[in-house]
């Protein structure tokens, strides 16, 4: 599964490759609400068809429309600001003041399209600069911290994963969450030293690393962009991982397991001299409750929590299980909330 801006770039090298006329549109500015955030994209080939999107689809009809009339006709890029008056923004479908400016780009062969596309299938970020008064293109690398930016007229866009997901564990529930993460724009990377579960690994695009766990989570140097999720069950591999882990910056570190399994973990982990701030790091059980119960719905469940996480969003219902006792204690309801039918 691609993410929706690699989508968009392979469909625009497919099209440049074959010949046809097609215009690549980002969101570069956006007023009050959008349904789109900056840098998201779209391509337009000449007969109308597109992939990706800016708006809640009815800016794309507009500009789908314009193409079937016209055809594409831009020889440089253009700056079109949309929703401007409250007419406009009510016929494009643009929430109440919402207004959003769009550079659209005719593409061709010297648009650095199949560089940039073998530079993000690497993993690599990089930085995309367009002048839109001459439509040169310039490629570098860039800083995880880096944003979309339109200055002196020229628009600079950055490609890549910036996020990073260290799956520990190479099951079924991993593959499932694997295929979703790599979706979602993350770097996703599978740690599991045992063999018999590398060779059943079956997601393309996505390596499983042999190594001891909590070794690659220090080789990572785990940062403020980075999630680990240990899915093994098997403290041998997933303890010394997440002790590592919630020393580090990564800003999310989850583990599988009922809420009693969870809560031995943590009694395991005070003995590493981990602080209680550390132990509070800790998600899990992991994921929030959405009744799941077959591995695709629980690795839907762990990425939920994990966006909330990364979004800054404060999570309802949040309950530390500090010991096995209280584990047992909670009522059955709470219970039932916080744990899957995984032990």
């Amino acid at each position: 599964m691609d993410s929706i801006d690699l989508e968009v770039l392979k469909a625009a090298d497919t099209w440049i490759d074959d010949g046809q006329a097609c215009e690549l549109v980002t969101v570069v500015q956006t007023w009050g609400s959008s349904p789109r955030p900056v840098g998201a994209m779209m391509a337009i080939r000449d007969d109308g068809r597109v992939i990706g999107s800016v708006s809640g689809g009815c800016i794309e009809d507009d500009l789908i429309a314009r193409v079937h009339n016209a055809g594409i006709t831009r020889t440089m890029p253009e700056l079109v600001t949309y929703g401007i008056s409250a007419d406009e923004a009510h016929r494009f479908g643009l929430p109440c003041g919402g207004t959003i400016k769009l550079a659209i780009e005719p593409l061709s062969g010297k648009s650095g399209i199949k560089e940039l596309l073998t530079h993000v299938m690497r993993h690599e970020l990089v930085k995309r600069q367009l002048d839109l008064v001459s439509g040169e293109v310039r490629l570098s690398p860039a800083t995880a911290d880096a944003a979309l930016d339109l200055t002196l007229g020229v628009l600079s866009t950055i490609h890549g994963p910036r996020w990073r997901l260290l799956i520990i564990g190479a099951g079924q529930l991993s593959q499932f969450l694997a295929q979703i993460a790599t979706g979602l724009d993350y770097h996703v990377v599978v740690c599991d030293p045992r063999e018999e579960y590398r060779l059943a690994w079956q997601v393309n695009g996505v390596e499983v690393i042999h190594a001891m766990p909590d070794d690659l989570v220090i080789d990572m140097k785990m940062d403020s962009r980075t999630a680990v999720v240990a899915l093994t069950h098997d403290p041998k591999l997933d303890d010394l991982a997440l002790m590592e882990a919630l020393k580090s910056d990564a800003f999310y570190v989850g583990a599988i397991g009922s809420r009693i399994n969870n809560a031995r973990r943590r009694e395991r982990l005070k003995e590493f001299d981990l602080s209680d701030e550390q132990l509070q790091r800790l998600h899990g059980p992991i994921g929030l409750y959405i009744g799941s119960k077959t591995p695709a719905e629980i690795a839907i469940s762990i990425l939920a929590e994990l966006t909330a996480v990364r979004n800054g969003v404060v999570l309802p219902n949040t309950v530390n299980i500090a010991s096995v006792k209280d584990a047992i204690d909670m009522p059955l309801r709470e219970q039932e909330e916080l744990s899957y039918p995984i032990n």
